[in-house]
């Protein structure tokens, strides 16, 4: 029993050795990739993001909020349709002047990206506003109270299509939605490399745990607990 014990324990280690060794390894594999495909971006952040560069537009974006709420009062909008708007608040981090290479500066890019999309909405999000650019006396029930439209017989028409003309900050807002959800995603998978670092070296340290206790012959090495004697029974004697 001792030999089974110490020869499965030489098992456990070097199957933890090695799943330790294939995470650290997939690991660095993984960040690098990260790195290397956001520097063939070439993104350096604006000279506005950063916490006080960015806090006139948020302060802007969350008075045209105000603006559009009070235009939905004035046209008698029922409290439960009215808007509810988005939180804007100025991230913590800064990338100003910085290269976007790393999951965390993917990260902070991302979270300025949309203050920007906000500010070309007015605070608005993709599902708040209109499909398409609304005619100037299109009557403010039927429009976002931005510009648009969700009524095909209240937008403007393109000439040369005589179709609706689509809504350009609808249009912005599916760009930036894209682009800083691929940067989220970038800073997903460096924190995943991280994480896969971080539990190959407890396992590495698991299985080299393992093959010392198991080459020392302490696994097996069970001592045998002395029993008392049960005392015979009275009638016995």
């Amino acid at each position: 029993m001792k030999k089974a014990l110490e020869i499965g324990g030489i098992a456990a280690g070097v199957v933890l050795i090695a799943f330790g060794v294939a995470a650290v390894v997939l690991g660095f594999k993984g960040g690098n990739t990260v790195k290397d495909n956001l520097k063939q971006e070439f993104i350096v952040g604006t000279p506005d993001m950063t916490p006080s560069g960015i806090e006139p537009e948020v302060k802007a974006i969350q008075a045209a909020q105000q603006k559009i709420a009070a235009k939905q009062k004035q046209a008698n909008v029922p409290p439960s349709q009215q808007y509810t708007f988005t939180t804007v608040e100025a991230p913590s981090c800064s990338v100003a002047g910085e290269q976007v290479d790393d999951g965390n500066s993917a990260l902070c890019f991302g979270r300025y990206m949309r203050i920007h999309a906000l500010s070309a909405s007015n605070g608005l999000t993709y599902a708040q506003m209109g499909r398409y650019a609304a005619k100037p006396d299109a009557p403010p029930a039927s429009t976002d109270f931005n510009g648009g439209t969700n009524d095909p017989q209240q937008a403007q028409t393109d000439p040369a299509t005589s179709q609706p003309v689509s809504n350009g900050a609808r249009n912005l807002w599916v760009t930036e939605t894209s682009l800083s959800t691929a940067l989220y995603l970038a800073y997903t998978g460096s924190s995943i490399s991280l994480f896969a670092i971080v539990v190959g070296i407890a396992l590495l340290l698991s299985g080299i745990g393992f093959l010392i206790l198991a080459l020392s012959g302490a696994i097996g090495h069970v001592p045998l607990r002395k029993t008392s004697p049960t005392p015979a029974p009275a009638d016995a004697v």
